[in-house]
């Protein structure tokens, strides 16, 4: 894996701090944050839609 150690952690964060400036990566991680939010939201919404939509599905229908 990529970050295994915590000064691979460590360099990555100066890195980012380097090529996005201090002030500018707070915001950037709230505007992340709001955008898995939602995207996790819309995703619990068209779970229930589907199963709905579709209740018997996976299974075979009946033999007459």
């Amino acid at each position: 894996m990529f970050l295994k150690e915590p000064s691979h952690i460590l360099i990555l964060l100066i890195v980012l701090v380097l090529l996005f400036g201090a002030k500018r990566l707070p915001d950037s991680a709230r505007a992340l944050g709001r955008s898995l939010r939602i995207f996790k939201s819309e995703v619990k919404e068209l779970s229930p839609e589907e199963k709905k939509a579709n209740p018997d599905s996976g299974e075979t229908p009946p033999a007459n």
